[in-house]
């Protein structure tokens, strides 16, 4: 066994056969193409810091003319039978299955995961493609007599039109899935933006649907690193009819403002600051395992990571010292080596911030139970660290962590701990652990928050209706209610005499 923390030693040679050089180009209409002034960007393996491949670099031009390609595909595909439309989402999510490992390895490499996450995430992203291709064929309107007999009210739901996704890069393939699947099913077309740090995957997902034969200009992909022009020029299209954007809740309010000009119909998924509740009358061996699964998934980089974990005072010392135990037992490294726990984080600017927090807490009163400090050596890592007497001026209670550091701090009631744990402008996801039914109702009534697991660290589901309340978001993404986002109602008054 590795000590504590360690990283793996990694074997030399390629990893993965990364997309041919022809498919790492912008996917707009029929074609795949250079951007129009030539430009590329690189794109990094964030474990080592080496190039992986370099991508095109879109400008307006380029994104005003994938929006000419979405704006031109649209009658046909929203004409597109349902079943039709279903069949085709069906074939995405065959395929998907099918290549999943050459996927997930693109996942690891360009995002850092560790290879079983990011099996996981492909198997969670296909998913969306199947459930919203049982959903294409369910599309209803309604027809029935007004209450005062005169005459017939008819709906009709129609797609919106041409959508703008801007994508994170946490999860490459999932955050665009669950974007990209209920716009088609709804008969909508699309321009995904995908994030600079992992442009990859997203275009390969576009090279899977071309092949499964979504038709041409129906999912159109434009690769940046100068988003803001991209994104701010598709916005100011009157062609344009839906925003969705998963991200921080800085950027979301950014475009909002953007989205106001046009009226444009809105999905903000948006920053968290999740509080973890452990009860005394909790089973701790749920409790402990269900808090490592809330923090450490995608290495605590996700809008629903654990980022305040309260245990109630007569357990707290006996779930710190079994949670550290775990979180010190988690190995680093490459997220292709075999045996590794947590891979890189994105970037170096993460690294920096995830320790300066730790720094700031610190500095105020917090011990350090397990991990703190970079490591040395190449690739942009940060051990799993667990915090104790963390005092509530500390930063990182007030800001989306987005790595692996859990702070643990203790309550007394659950009065004490519910207003705790709503003290925040977010309210994306809370998570309690109790055995007590009337406790775990009154906890989902009185936590402000969107989405709540009880007795389980895992919540996310393509048949659940995913998002958050307060400035956590806007609307839903996932289950019934995810494709009712990408749809308007046109009303109709008949007169029967």
């Amino acid at each position: 066994m590795r000590a504590p923390g360690s990283r793996s030693r990694r074997p030399g040679g390629d990893r993965v056969n990364v997309l041919a050089p022809g498919h790492r180009r912008l996917r707009i209409g029929d074609a795949w193409r250079d951007a129009t002034s030539g430009a590329t960007f690189e794109v990094e393996d964030p474990a080592t810091g080496k190039t992986i491949a370099e991508v095109a670099d879109a400008g307006a031009a380029d994104g005003l003319a994938a929006l000419d390609a979405a704006s031109e595909a649209l009658p046909g595909w929203s004409a597109t039978p349902p079943r039709r439309r279903s069949e085709l989402l069906t074939a995405t999510y065959r395929s998907l299955t099918e290549r999943s490992e050459e996927v997930a390895r693109l996942i690891t490499l360009e995002m850092g995961k560790p290879l079983a996450e990011a099996r996981a995430e492909v198997a969670y992203g296909a998913e969306f493609f199947r459930w919203f291709a049982e959903e294409a064929v369910r599309v209803e309107g309604r027809y029935n007599t007004a209450p005062n007999g005169g005459y017939r009210i008819l709906t009709v739901p129609k797609p919106v039109g041409p959508c703008v996704f801007v994508t994170p890069w946490n999860f490459p393939l999932a955050m665009g899935a669950r974007k990209i699947a209920p716009a088609l099913a709804a008969g909508c077309t699309t321009i995904t933006k995908p994030a600079a740090q992992t442009p990859l995957t997203m275009l390969l997902l576009a090279r899977i649907m071309e092949e499964a034969g979504v038709p041409p200009g129906v999912v159109n992909v434009v690769t940046t690193k100068r988003a803001g022009e991209v994104v701010s020029a598709l916005l100011a299209d009157t062609r344009t009819r839906k925003l969705s954007f998963t991200g921080s809740t800085e950027v979301g309010r950014v475009l909002l403002r953007q989205a106001a000009g046009n009226v444009l119909r809105t999905s903000m998924e948006l920053g968290g600051n999740a509080a973890l509740i452990v009860c005394a009358d909790a089973d701790l061996d749920v409790a402990v395992d269900g808090a490592m699964v809330a923090k450490m998934r995608n290495i605590g980089e996700s809008c629903i990571a654990a980022n305040r974990i309260y245990v109630e005072e007569p357990v707290r010392e006996e779930f710190t010292a079994r949670f550290a135990e775990r979180m010190g037992a988690l190995s680093m490294g490459h997220g292709l080596d075999d045996g590794v726990n947590v891979g890189p984080l994105i970037d170096g600017d993460s690294v920096t911030k995830i320790d300066d927090l730790v720094a700031d807490a610190v500095g105020r009163g917090a011990r350090v139970l397990v991990g703190s400090g970079r490591p040395d050596g190449p690739g942009h890592f940060y051990p799993p660290t667990v915090l104790v007497d963390v005092p509530e001026d500390a930063r990182m209670l007030r800001t989306e962590i987005f790595g692996p550091v859990a702070p643990i701090l203790s309550f007394t009631t659950d009065d004490e701990v519910m207003a705790k744990a709503n003290d925040t402008e977010y309210g994306l996801v809370a998570y309690v652990f109790t055995r007590g039914l009337q406790r775990a109702l009154r906890f989902a009534e009185g936590l402000d928050t969107g989405m709540l697991g009880i007795n389980r660290g895992l919540i996310s589901d393509p048949s659940a209706p995913f998002g958050g309340v307060k400035q956590s978001g806007i609307g839903k993404e996932g289950s019934h209610e995810g494709i009712g986002e990408y749809l308007d109602l046109t009303y109709a008054a008949i007169d029967l005499p």
